[in-house]
């Protein structure tokens, strides 16, 4: 085979099977490579979804005018990996990692960095995996295999979690280690999804290393000869209950449950938080990752309201009242989807306020006041969106929205959401956030959604990539 064929068919096997893994991990994912294949070959790139658009002068400057990135000698024949902050190749929005090895002598992998991950460390691995899937396949050359790389990238999740916890654990130190962290996520997982008389777990569970035991807080333990086994799902799943809404935890040594603990723990403990229909990993103190569904995701599960920062900073209000009414906004949202119902809220940024009909107050909420924003959120509850102004009090609850029909309605969603688009186009002054009871969070204006998530064209097969000089050029 051609090596431009070959080159062709692996490259476009990878980044088919790399965007449709961190898709799943993550929200929409595009992916972007930039590669030699010999010590003297010109840099090519491949950005099928133009991830690196707008980024071509610090490209220009990195790879065109200097050749500091292709390195000095051969490596050798394991992957030696780059990171692209350490090279000074950081690029706003964007996560990299990049390698070299003797088939193919540089490559450097890059994926976006959405807001409200909780570690860019499980993506980094999953892009490793990618270049030593690119290393392999350039060595051996064998077109039979390139189907199952792409394969092999899709599902990735819980392998890049778990090199992710093992890498952070060397670098505290804890090189030599007793504790298995398959067992444990695969225990994560099972526990997740299993339900006791109806209800989702809640609770903390906690593995330490065995030599680390000592020095554990326990308020009670339990016989060796009876201690649960940590792959006993349904076992563990009763023991949480001991623990839910509470300072304890249930303290495992990676095999089996020893007994319930509080206060701090000792060493690089790993921790899973157990929140019902969601939950999340820790190593320490650093969020790993949440899990929901039976998987891996790399989102901290808190509202991204992004748009609604920049729509509040196009206002005319004051700086301190718009980080604010941000706070006041960010605050209420998390909480009703923590509660797992749905609410509206009506943003009023004009100088005239809106009169809607609802449930009017005498006296207005100051939502700067933690009780009375307190009983806006159990407000949030009742049928009807929550009117607040831009002198951050809550004038109105139970409020209706109606309208003409508008372009965009989605059938698929409830009438809040519907009944937002079309209220929004009547009046530019609002900004409406649609909290569905499902956690979906949606920034409306002016009738139209700013939060639909993009979805981009997954890579099929594409021609040999071009030149960087070329692509930069055009």
């Amino acid at each position: 085979m051609e090596t431009a064929s070959f080159e062709s068919i692996c490259i476009s096997h990878l980044m088919d099977g790399l965007c449709h893994g961190l898709s799943h991990f993550s929200p929409p994912s595009r992916a972007a490579l930039i590669y030699a294949v010999g010590p003297d070959s010109p840099p090519r790139i491949c950005d099928p979804q133009g991830l690196l658009d707008g980024h071509e002068p610090k490209l220009r400057d990195y790879y065109i005018y200097s050749n500091a990135w292709r390195g000095a000698g051969v490596p050798g024949r394991h992957l030696e990996t780059i990171e692209p902050a350490e090279a000074g190749l950081a690029l706003a929005g964007t996560i990299a990692l990049g390698a070299r090895s003797t088939p193919i002598h540089y490559q450097m992998w890059f994926t976006d960095e959405h807001p409200g991950m909780c570690s860019v460390g499980p993506t980094q691995r999953w892009l490793e995996y990618a270049a030593g899937l690119m290393a392999q396949n350039f060595a051996i050359r064998d077109v039979m295999s390139l189907e199952t790389t792409g394969f092999v990238l899709q599902h990735c999740a819980t392998h890049a979690v778990r090199d992710h916890i093992v890498d952070e654990r060397s670098r505290m130190g804890w090189l030599d280690t007793h504790v298995r962290i398959y067992p444990f996520l695969d225990a994560v997982l099972g526990v997740s999804g299993t339900q006791e008389e109806g209800a989702r777990p809640r609770g903390r569970l906690v593995v330490v290393e065995p030599n680390q035991l000592a020095q554990v807080r326990f308020i009670c333990r339990f016989p060796a000869h009876e201690q649960p086994l940590l792959g006993d799902r349904k076992h563990v799943r009763k023991l949480l209950q001991a623990v839910e809404d509470s300072g304890r935890v249930l303290v495992s040594d990676g095999i089996r449950l020893l007994g319930i603990a509080i206060g701090s723990l000792p060493g690089a403990y790993l921790s899973a938080q157990f929140c019902g229909t969601h939950g999340f990993l820790w190593l320490r103190d650093e969020m790993v990752c949440s899990f929901q569904d039976g998987g891996f995701r790399s989102s901290n599960m808190r509202a991204n309201l992004v748009h609604l920062e920049e729509l509040l900073l196009e206002t005319d209000m004051p700086m301190e009242d718009q980080h604010t009414l941000m706070q006041i906004a960010q605050l209420m949202v998390n909480r009703v989807r923590d509660r797992k119902h749905g609410c509206t809220l009506v943003i009023d940024t004009g100088m005239e306020r809106l009169h809607m009909s609802g449930q009017h107050l005498e006296r207005p909420l100051d939502l700067r006041d933690s009780g009375q924003l307190k009983l806006a959120c159990s407000l949030a509850k009742l049928d009807g969106a929550l009117h607040l102004g831009r002198d951050l009090k809550l004038h109105g609850f139970a409020c209706l929205m109606d309208g003409r029909a508008v372009p965009g309605e989605n059938r698929a969603r409830g009438a809040r959401y519907n009944s937002a688009l079309r209220f929004t186009a009547e009046h530019e002054d609002l900004l409406v956030v649609v909290v569905s009871s499902d956690r979906p969070v949606s920034i409306i204006k002016g009738g139209m959604e700013l939060t639909t998530a993009c979805r981009f064209r997954q890579p099929g097969a594409m021609a040999r990539p071009p030149l960087l000089v070329e692509w930069i050029m055009n």
